[in-house]
């Protein structure tokens, strides 16, 4: 058989064994991954093939999808670095059938790439030069029989090349080192026993201490590989890039004090050495611990490396990515007119108005704090904008001088009662990278790019979604150590959740900008281009329909991004609603079957809830989709974010000294991190609810309780006035803390400062009671945390502004 035809027979059988593994992995059938593999394959988005394509895969959701797109491409991955490999082994003539069955049975790519090592082209080395001079024989005789002799054995093997005996002996054991460390079973098993004993350890380099002052939490830390979550990794590592720290990979926590370690006794119960007082025992014995600790403790440091990077990496693009959906789903104030204020002190507090539709029709810039202190003036200035335009809302970003503009904003909404304004604190995080963009210029060329600030501020009140798909999500800052993170991984996985997102709440096709229409499915930024282009030239759509009179948007187009994209008040009241133009001849047999008329039938709950799906699925559209187009029709375009709302702050509680230890108050949550949740209660000081005081039963995941924008209920634990902290807790049957008598007990119920920092100086509350405490390498109890350079963006802006250490490692700070 060719080669060739064994490659045509192999492909054909990985793609069949990438289908089992995945279905395995997700727990479905096969037939399921391979329609959506097949989907993929042919241009279909995660979003259309969740939504559209059901009975084709048989109802897998976005999540299912988008770990099954992830695990495709890791599998494709692993089967062309297959193929390269056996392609290389064969091209030295070295390709057994044992061989070939054991690459073809590597089921990931680190085991791969350890069958592949004794193979793989390299510099020449001391063993190469060991077996050219003839001493591989040496070698194999001294392991198969200690009985040996060393030195006299040795002795028969100097030649010309060989100076004398003990150069002899220096060749074969570094044949015999190779070998150890090129055994992929053996390397495999003591890779994973490393991981699970081994651990990671930080110290301080000399005369580092002030310069790396951020890092103090890792100046001498331990901790094993298995227990060190994403950010201390990271910022261990960082540590290290900045010359701060040294960093050593630590086989055992416990280290053997004498004699082998239990890795070197590993590798001598493999190739059968034992000390039984035999001429050649004690050579092999040093052979061993030299293989170990020059070859395979430094092979293993580097894949564990690579692991515990990419361990952290995967988590910190989860938290990122959760973060950003979160955001990105914000509940919208919708359409009213609102006030934006992009806050500053010299350069004065930047104002824009928007009407309902997102319009721009006031800017203005006011100047009420240091060092003018126009405070009268610039509240008459607001007071007649928001009188002339009927403004609802006032949106206030949370930069420079936020505290003081929410301020001006109420006593603004003090003086006048009349106006009936709502204030609003906004993330202005990536504010600043849209104003100076290419699209804020083409979008509001009259404006100064400072003003476009305010403009952004006030949309994202109105509608987060829209707004912030105008910027790159890296520059949204609501991830940790993003500039440490793999740009592609991270890349792909937020393109996802926007995309995930755009789709999943539609899209208005007569006012949706550019940027929003490129994250639809199917539209690429020509078409979307093209779209806003025929929109301006033509006026607005009238029918979904009239997509293909657009340039370039071939009947594929159409068909990935026709159900997401809404016409409001348009022909047919179905391109309204998230039903698919190729279903609406299902919906015709309903409309039929009811003997009514189609926006009659719309908003028709009772009417719709007595048909059952199966009377008009057919072999096109099956239950699935009929159910989703009955539930559609019953509440046509709902958007899926949560309605608009904030917290009611309390009367006479405005600032820290107000809080007393046992009130009740409502907040908005912020921002949530690993180790709780950060509320707003109204004070201009974030309070923290950590994670212990979330419920009363475990919380893993602190977004299992509460996610950003959420109002919430909570009782104040413990307020900490000099060092502007604010313990809370959703548990509202908790009792408060007496601070009289000093902080107290720190290991739960939200009573901790800065007990588990969790990079960038970000202090989280104290340690859950079930977690004992940490011990570093000195023996005391170590601070489990990090530095995080100078911040990561909104979550380091909430800390700083629950008061919690700032990320240059200085003092926290309250809200800017």
């Amino acid at each position: 058989m060719t080669t060739a035809v064994n490659s045509a027979t192999g492909a054909a059988g990985s793609n069949e064994a990438i289908g089992r593994r995945i279905a395995d992995e997700l727990g479905v059938r096969e037939g399921q991954v391979k329609a959506a593999v097949d989907l993929l394959d042919g241009g279909a988005t995660v979003p259309f093939i969740a939504r559209y394509r059901k009975e084709a895969t048989g109802t897998l959701d976005d999540a299912q999808l988008r770990a099954l797109e992830e695990r495709l491409r890791y599998l494709r991955e692993l089967e062309e670095r297959r193929a390269a490999v056996l392609e290389s082994v064969e091209a030295q003539g070295k390709l057994d059938d044992e061989l070939r069955v054991r690459i073809l049975a590597a089921d990931s790519k680190a085991r791969l790439e350890d069958i592949y090592l004794p193979y793989k082209p390299k510099r020449r080395t001391k063993a190469q030069i060991a077996r050219e001079a003839g001493l591989e024989p040496l070698a194999d005789r001294l392991l198969a029989d200690p009985g040996l002799d060393p030195a006299a054995t040795a002795a028969g093997f100097v030649t010309g090349e060989v100076a004398d005996a003990a150069a002899a002996l220096e060749g074969a054991r570094a044949i015999l080192v190779e070998r150890f460390g090129e055994d992929a079973d053996l390397i495999g098993e003591l890779r994973e026993r490393m991981w699970s004993d081994g651990r990671l350890a930080a110290r301080v380099r000399d005369g580092k201490e002030e310069a790396g002052a951020k890092f103090s939490d890792y100046f001498d830390f331990a901790e094993p590989f298995t227990k060190l979550p994403s950010h201390r990794i990271l910022a261990m590592f960082r540590g290290e890039k900045e010359e701060v720290l040294d960093l050593t990979l630590e086989p055992e926590a416990e280290p053997t004090q004498e004699g082998p370690t239990r890795y070197e006794r590993a590798i001598t119960a493999r190739f059968g050495i034992a000390d039984r007082g035999r001429p050649a025992d004690g050579w092999l014995r040093e052979t061993v611990r030299w293989a170990w600790r020059t070859r395979i403790l430094v092979h293993l440091g580097i894949d564990l490396r690579t692991r515990l990077r990419t361990t952290a990496e995967d988590e910190a693009v989860r938290v990122f990515a959760a973060n950003l959906r979160d955001l990105l789903l914000a509940a919208p104030a919708g359409a009213r007119a609102t006030l934006g204020l992009d806050p500053g002190f010299r350069t004065g507090v930047k104002v824009a108005v928007t009407d309902r539709t997102g319009k721009v029709v006031a800017t203005s810039t006011i100047y009420p704090h240091v060092p003018q202190r126009r405070w009268d003036e610039s509240l008459a200035t607001l007071a007649g904008l928001c009188r002339e335009h009927a403004v609802e809302l006032v949106a206030i970003g949370n930069g420079t001088a936020s505290r003081e503009t929410d301020k001006l904003a109420a006593d603004l909404i003090k003086a006048h009662p009349e106006l009936n304004l709502t204030k609003v604190v906004v993330s202005e995080a990536g504010a600043s990278v849209y104003s100076a963009s290419a699209f804020a210029s083409q979008e509001l060329p009259e404006l100064d790019v400072s003003l476009r600030g305010a403009v952004s501020i006030a949309r994202r009140l109105q509608d987060p979604l829209a707004e912030l798909v105008k910027i790159d999500p890296k520059s949204i800052g609501v991830g940790q150590y993003q500039h440490d993170l793999s740009e592609s991984k991270l890349s792909r996985s937020l393109d996802a959740v926007v995309e995930d997102c755009v789709n999943g709440v539609g899209v208005d096709l007569n006012t949706a900008s550019a940027p929003l229409l490129r994250r639809v499915s199917g539209i690429t930024a020509t078409l979307a281009d093209n779209i806003v282009r025929h929109r301006d030239d033509n006026g607005p759509f009238h029918s979904r329909k009239g997509l293909k009179d657009v340039a370039r948007l071939g009947p594929k187009a159409f068909e990935q991004c026709a159900g997401f994209l809404r016409i409001t008040g348009g022909d047919d009241p179905l391109d309204a609603s998230s039903v698919h133009p190729e279903a609406y001849p299902v919906v015709r047999r309903i409309v039929k079957a009811t003997g009514g008329d189609i926006r009659q039938l719309i908003g028709d709950s009772a009417t719709l809830r007595g048909l059952k799906p199966q009377e008009f699925a057919d072999d096109t559209f099956g239950v699935p989709t009929v159910t989703d187009i009955l539930g559609e029709l019953e509440k046509p375009g709902r958007d899926p974010r949560p309605a608009f709302r904030t917290a009611t702050f309390k009367e006479g509680v405005e600032e820290l000294k107000d809080l007393a230890p046992g009130m009740l108050l409502e907040g908005t949550v912020t921002n949530v991190a690993a180790f709780g949740a950060f509320v707003d209660i109204g004070v201009h000081q974030d309070g923290l609810v950590h994670v212990s005081a979330m419920s009363k039963t475990f919380v893993k995941d602190p977004r299992d309780v509460v996610k950003p924008g959420d109002v919430v209920r909570v009782k104040v634990l413990d307020v900490d006035i000099p060092r502007k902290r604010i313990a809370l807790t959703l548990r509202l049957e908790d009792e408060a803390q007496d601070r009289r008598g000093g902080r107290g007990d720190r290991q739960g119920g939200g009573k901790g400062g800065a007990d588990d920092r969790q990079g960038g100086g970000q202090g989280g509350g104290g340690r859950r009671r079930d977690t004992p405490p940490r011990q570093n390498r000195g023996g005391r109890p170590a601070r489990p945390g990090g530095s995080d350079g100078g911040g990561n963006g909104a979550l380091a802006d909430a800390l700083r502004r629950a008061g919690l250490a700032g990320g240059d490692g200085g003092p926290g700070r309250g809200r800017r």
